[in-house]
């Protein structure tokens, strides 16, 4: 079985807490499904579920390149230049990225209101940048766009290998295969 969510913000990506904040078990009533990969509770978006591990290794071992790609919105009005570091990959504290593929993008129309909203500064501007990776490090997208000077304050992603979020809503999911 394979599950599409999509995560709301602030839901830990495990089925089970014990301090009370929300958790996959609140969103996905199917069982025996386990999530592969991750979304940190401050993001939002795609998360694939499912029995299978084979299927779940295919999606999260980076040996298999799987992309991922994601809706990001910075602090500040992003800069080619800065683009332009993203697409040849940037160095972190745990060593250079691969390079990413990463363009200017508008705030899509389609993107629902975040619960909490995003900070709002009168004389700061934001950007949306889209950004697909082929690794998975810890954070890495809010790194980078940090380490490029426009940290990041709201990830989306939307789509992973062939698998897009297509329409959920925050909290919905739908089956892929059974």
């Amino acid at each position: 079985m394979l599950i599409a969510l999509n995560k709301p913000y602030g839901v830990l990506c495990q089925f089970t807490g014990d301090d009370g904040r929300p958790t996959l078990a609140d969103y996905v009533a199917q069982k025996d499904v386990y999530p592969a990969g991750r979304l940190d509770h401050d993001s939002e978006g795609l998360l694939l579920l499912t029995d299978d591990g084979r299927l779940a290794h295919r999606l999260t071992d980076p040996r298999h390149k799987q992309p991922k790609t994601y809706l990001v919105q910075v602090d500040g009005a992003v800069t080619d230049a800065a683009v332009a570091a993203l697409r040849r990959g940037v160095l972190l504290k745990d060593g250079p990225t691969l390079p990413a593929s990463a363009e200017h993008a508008a705030e899509p129309d389609w993107l629902w209101p975040r619960d909490p909203p995003v900070r709002y500064r009168k004389s700061i501007p934001t950007s949306w940048l889209s950004i697909t990776l082929r690794e998975g490090r810890n954070r890495q997208v809010r790194r980078m766009t940090a380490a490029v000077g426009f940290p990041t304050l709201r990830l989306v992603r939307v789509r992973i290998g062939p698998y897009v979020l297509d329409g959920l809503a925050p909290g919905q999911t739908r089956v892929l295969a059974d």
